[in-house]
């Protein structure tokens, strides 16, 4: 059987560990009970303050802490593999900067990639006040991350990395067949351009895309977009959740994948890399 179900988790995270965690496990747990055996959180989703620099209070030393050990032990109770959107892990040297890592567990709790994310949202976003400097708080990445899966090798990104399209072409050349993009959109941003780009890195790249997103107010006022998305590999949205906390619940069939790889074999024509 080449078919599986694979889930978007949208929450609206806050300040309140957990409280955020709690919720994280609800929403998986009604994953799995759809049928997921993947599942991808947002980013963010254990702690969103009302400051970036407020995460670095609840960041984590590298395979140690409560937001890993409610991973490893989310992932295994309800026997999926799990994508922890993003956690602060602290960065050797750094006393207020963390990596915003990207996590996989798979079903039996072990830790299985580790994705840290590479472009930092440093951003006057036009024609409003909303002005961000992640960099003041988050360490870049430098390295793109891999992991095979029972549903195909799937390529990590976050957020902002969306935006990078190279990176995605890195991945489809390294045997991609999902993408996952957990993310926390702003709302202006993300009403111009979430879907268009979601849906142009499923094309462009022939992927399965997982893109959940936050979607609600948090505190310090700060709205993100939602409309989380699971978009197929010709582009087509499979299932969404437009605000507030919910599941998106697509498919991955890795059989139909190959057979449009070998129809429209796009990938193979590239001349310029």
């Amino acid at each position: 059987m080449t078919t599986s179900r694979v889930a978007a988790i949208q929450m609206v995270s806050n300040d309140d560990v957990d409280m955020n965690l709690a919720a994280a496990g609800r929403l998986a747990a009604a994953a799995a009970d759809a049928g997921a055996g993947l599942a991808v959180l947002p980013e963010n989703f254990a702690y969103l303050g009302r400051h970036e620099a407020d995460k670095s209070e609840i960041a984590e030393a590298d395979g140690d802490g409560p937001i890993q050990e409610f991973l490893a032990e989310t992932a295994a109770r309800h026997n999926l593999w799990l994508i922890g959107g993003t956690i602060p892990l602290r960065a050797p040297g750094q006393a207020r900067r963390s990596f915003g890592a990207c996590l996989v567990y798979d079903p039996d709790g072990k830790r299985a990639a580790r994705f840290d994310k590479i472009h930092l949202f440093d951003v006057a976003v036009p024609d409003t006040a909303e002005q961000y400097k992640e960099s003041a708080s988050t360490v870049p990445g430098s390295d793109p991350a891999t992991v095979d899966t029972p549903f195909g090798r799937v390529g990590l990104s976050v957020c902002y990395d969306l935006r990078f399209p190279e990176l995605y072409r890195h991945y489809a050349a390294a045997g991609a067949e999902i993408l996952a993009v957990p993310s926390a959109f702003t709302a202006v941003t993300g009403r111009a351009h979430w879907e268009v780009l979601v849906r142009a890195r499923a094309i462009e790249n022939l992927c399965t895309v997982i893109a959940p997103n936050q979607g609600g107010r948090h505190p310090g006022g700060r709205e993100t977009y939602g409309d989380s998305l699971v978009v197929d590999a010709w582009g087509r949205v499979m299932d969404r959740v437009a605000a507030g906390p919910g599941i998106a619940i697509g498919t991955v069939d890795r059989d139909a994948l190959r057979r449009t790889r070998e129809h429209f074999p796009v990938l193979e024509h590239r001349r310029l890399t």
